[in-house]
């Protein structure tokens, strides 16, 4: 008998059938052709996971490639579970994002939590403990039917997983605008830290090995979930609840101890997690990557639930799961540690010479297929794209009393405070969380000899969709502003791509203007992307989100004594502004929440520029002469002022020249490259005349001191009015009665 009548799933593949698996006529006629026949249901749903959007990259590993990915400290850049960089003493951090939107839209809850399980286990699986959590939350309107529910729902989901394995989530942003309206965007970052004789790779090899299934039992949920993930969303998408994983936090802590006591050992040949395509994907990436055939049985898979088809068995994304090559006679070693912390644990296969999937079921060959054709020779697509139109000029427009706009921008849903978020999470446990949530970056202490890292989320959506190439260029330069803000040497990225139906000319333009983007700031900055995601198909019958090239950036503080907070923590301190400020309205939030545009192009990203403006003030820091630090980003100017007026509870009191741009353009632009300083007066000569020695632009705007925010003696506000409108908004918000 053939493959495919011994497969126990006697299906015609029908046309209909194999569009309903995401695949093309073109991709089934290819499939056909490596097979030498026709696959079985199993078989096309392996090739259906495998060669998804989702788990593939068909439709943009071509413009990945121009991202730099190298530099000295790189030690393992993209292909792998996460990306790794040296940051001495023999250490190394771990790092990875992704994203989990489509299921955190039709289950809340479990699509944010299960994101942030997946994303700890692609770092602890390459032996790293995981020491913090990051995420980037988009959502659509306020006043949509939806929005609070799915604030609420993915807020718990996050808090619910991070706070039960106890993994501080200590950084991170939220936004709202009706593009997310049909489909939000929840991408999930982890950073974990290893030394460096202790990383582990996927790299399956040794022919006769062992091949392991560790942590929980595979049940039917989550079957689908990588090709829904590269579908749009239509009318039929809340019966897509079943393609949502179920997490289990505890089984997480207990799998993360499990398989960190076994890699101290030296049993481990390789390891993956079971995420998106579950058992398919980790088995065949694994063997893929190590030039090898894999032996599968699946009835020693531990399954919780009756009957399952070897179809469910593959392609489920039960959760908490994870698969290793063993050496030979490890196995009664390996189990005796996972039955210690009450854990499945199955030999379910081993490593063969065949460059082969042999997978059986009750002692019938269920799927044969050849690896490296799925594995490593998906289809890879060049769409076509047409490149954004250039937007229109900024319109001119009648300006507000500049404090009546403060108090409206601190208000808005983009700025308002997200403590009512960030109190959901533990983002205190472990005792190393120097920097809070609410900073231009987390911090986060390494051991006790004065080393930290700092880690941060950025990107403006609203940039990236009026001008693509500014945008990712942005997106790259404020990350890499906010881990300078804090005196932190960036040193790495990694990447989560969300964007629409690439299949349209117009969202593959956006694509490919943000790479490159991306790719130029990368450079310039030295600052390498080492992992990362993309997630396309991020629509709803056709209507895209604003294109979000989410950037998770990581530095590396060597003295936590000279580290530099947002906070006015020090009457009298001079303040200081790096960097020019021209009145860049284009894009900005003042233009969109006070006069009701969103119109003109963003502001540029000259990058030479900001390469010299962080080099010069983390130099600044690192010497002891600043007293706090923050990047003048969303808001512009006087939105900045307030938030290190509001963190330290302490007013200031700035002077602006006249004879420029409009005073509200002055204080509301976003142009580029700036950062605002308050240190001594002992001090601000010293660092004035660095900059002037260094050709930067610097100077001064006045001085910290009283309860209020001044602007020339005359417009003013007090601290407590500014807090009263930024903290308001949120809690009043997520109070108020569903629509």
């Amino acid at each position: 008998m053939s493959v495919a009548e011994t497969a126990g799933e006697d299906i015609a593949i029908t046309p209909e059938l194999v569009a309903e698996h995401g695949l093309s006529p073109e991709e089934h006629r290819r499939m056909v052709e490596i097979l030498g026949r026709e696959p079985n249901l199993t078989e096309l749903g392996v090739f259906s996971v495998m060669w998804s959007e989702h788990c593939s990259y068909k439709s943009s590993k071509k413009w990945l490639r121009q991202l730099p990915t190298e530099a000295p400290w790189v030690i393992c850049g993209p292909g792998e579970n996460a990306g790794i960089v040296d940051i001495g003493d023999d250490q190394a951090v771990i790092f990875k994002m992704e994203s989990h939107n489509h299921p955190s839209f039709i289950e809340p809850y479990q699509g944010a939590a299960t994101g942030v399980g997946g994303i700890l286990r692609d770092v602890f699986t390459m032996g790293a403990r995981p020491i913090a959590n990051l995420n980037a939350l988009r959502f659509g309107s306020p006043e949509h039917a939806k929005t609070r529910h799915l604030v609420d729902g993915v807020v718990a989901g996050i808090g619910g997983y991070g706070n039960c394995v106890g993994i501080p989530t200590v950084a991170g942003e939220c936004t709202f605008h009706p593009s997310f309206n049909g489909n939000i965007l929840v991408n999930a970052m982890t950073v974990g830290l290893v030394d460096q004789g202790r990383i582990f790779y996927s790299t399956a090899g040794g022919v006769g090995n062992p091949l392991i299934y560790v942590g929980s039992k595979t049940g039917r949920d989550g079957i689908h979930g990588a090709t829904m993930a590269s579908a749009e969303f239509d009318d039929d998408s809340e019966a897509k609840r079943p393609t949502v994983q179920v997490g289990d936090p505890f089984t997480e802590k207990l799998l993360i101890e499990a398989c960190l006591e076994l890699m101290a050992t030296d049993t481990i040949v390789a390891i993956q997690d079971m995420g998106a395509a579950g058992l398919t994907s980790s088995s065949f990436e694994m063997a893929g990557k190590g030039g090898v055939g894999v032996e599968l049985d699946l009835d020693r898979v531990p399954q919780r639930e009756s009957a399952m088809t070897p179809y469910e068995i593959l392609l489920s994304e039960s959760q908490e799961r994870m698969l290793m090559v063993l050496r030979q006679g490890a196995e009664e070693e390996a189990a005796r540690i996972f039955e210690k912390w009450e854990l499945d644990f199955a030999v379910v296969g081993r490593i063969s010479d065949t460059g082969r999937m042999v997978v059986t079921m009750h002692g019938e060959v269920v799927a044969d297929l050849p690896i490296a054709p799925l594995a490593n020779a998906s289809p890879e697509y060049d769409r076509p794209y047409v490149e954004a139109p250039a937007p229109a000029p900024t319109p001119e427009v009648e300006h507000t009393d500049p404090m009546v706009a403060l108090s409206t921008l601190l208000a808005s849903p983009d700025l308002a405070e997200k403590r009512w978020i960030w109190d959901q999470y533990d983002h205190l446990v472990r005792g190393d969380t120097m920097q809070r949530p609410g900073g231009d970056a987390g911090v986060i202490r390494i051991g006790h000899n004065g080393k930290a890292i700092a880690v941060t989320t950025d990107c403006t959506p609203r940039y990236c969709a009026a001008e693509p190439l500014q945008g990712g260029r942005q997106a790259v330069a404020e990350a890499w502003r906010n881990l300078s803000a804090v005196g932190a040497r960036p040193l790495a990225v990694t990447d989560c791509l969300n964007f629409g139906n690439p299949e349209r000319p117009e969202i593959m333009g956006q694509f490919v203007g943000c790479i490159r983007g991306m790719a130029e700031a990368c450079e310039a900055l030295e600052f390498p992307v080492v992992s990362g995601n993309v997630s396309f198909y991020n629509e709803t019958q056709g209507a895209a989100v604003q294109p979000a090239p989410t950037i998770g950036g990581v530095g590396l503080i060597d003295d936590l004594a000279h580290m530099a907070g947002l906070a006015l923590s020090e009457t009298d301190d001079v303040v200081l502004l790096i960097g020019e400020t021209r009145g860049h309205l284009g894009q900005s939030l003042y233009l969109r929440e006070i006069c009701g545009l969103e119109a003109g192009p963003p502001p540029p990203v000259d990058l030479a520029t900001e390469r010299r403006h962080g080099d010069f003030v983390r130099e600044v820091i690192i010497d002891g002469l600043v007293d706090a630090c923050h990047d003048v980003s969303d808001g512009g100017l006087l939105v900045a002022l307030a938030e290190m007026a509001l963190a330290g509870d302490v007013g200031v009191e700035i002077e602006i020249a006249e004879g420029g741009p409009a005073l509200n353009a002055m204080l509301f632009g976003e142009d580029q490259g700036r950062y605002l300083l308050a240190l001594p007066e002992t001090s601000a000569a010293a660092v004035l005349q660095r900059a002037a020695d260094a050709n930067i632009p610097a100077q001064r705007l006045g001085r910290s001191g009283g309860k209020g925010l001044t602007v020339n003696g005359v417009h003013t506000i007090s601290v407590a009015e500014l807090r009263r409108a930024h903290a308001g908004w949120l809690p009043e918000y997520m109070a108020s009665p569903s629509t």
